[in-house]
């Protein structure tokens, strides 16, 4: 015998299904249209909910994209652990460029950090809900490295992990090609030769 709460989905299973759809929504017409062409109405009209329904989990448009940018970067740019450091973060540093060339997260999160100049409020979200939590597991995938004898026990992991992202957002701030492989490569080297030196010192 089948049970109300069987036959008919929970709200939840809705809630989620809305919320997809409006992540999908936004992430569609800021490839197609640029970010300054979005719009709630428009998410509202292509993701077949209401604007209430948006309003009441994101406050604005930026909050909507990010939301769907952090998805992204959690799903595809991993923090691998195949027991060398070196290798994880060349994969880890070149999975970020990739999703930060691509058409879908690229033209959203272009449009996010051009707005969080006049937007504290967005500002704030994009440092708590991507990159603090993104620096922080990359701290840790580092930690564990130097736990295994990978890194040295003084090496300062806070300024590693800033000069392996630094040079990917200066490049993407001022519009510039983002490095290639080989680029990442020597990028990763260079940091663990700092990183080496610095111990032995």
């Amino acid at each position: 015998m089948i049970t109300p709460s069987e036959s008919a989905p929970s709200a939840r299973r809705r809630s989620e299904k809305s919320r997809r759809a409006t992540l999908s929504a936004a992430l569609g017409l800021c490839t197609e249209h640029g970010y300054d062409k979005v719009t709630i109405e428009a998410i509202a009209a292509r993701a077949g909910v209401s604007k209430k329904t948006i309003y009441r989990w994101w406050p604005t448009k930026g909050a909507v994209l990010l939301d769907a940018v952090t998805e992204l970067a959690v799903s595809d740019t991993p923090f691998p652990d195949t027991g060398d450091i070196e290798a994880d973060l060349r994969a880890h540093i070149a999975s970020v460029v990739n999703l930060l060339n691509s058409r879908v997260a690229g033209a959203a999160y272009t449009g996010i950090l051009s707005e969080v100049l006049h937007d504290e409020r967005l500002a704030r979200a994009v440092n708590d809900e991507l990159v603090i939590p993104r620096v922080t597991l990359i701290h840790e995938r580092m930690r564990q490295a130097q736990e295994q004898g990978q890194l040295p026990k003084d090496a300062d992991l806070p300024l590693a992990v800033e000069m392996l992202y630094g040079p990917l957002y200066y490049r993407y701030a001022l519009g510039r090609p983002l490095p290639s492989q080989e680029r990442v490569d020597a990028l990763v080297a260079h940091v663990m030769r700092a990183l080496r030196a610095s111990g032995s010192s």
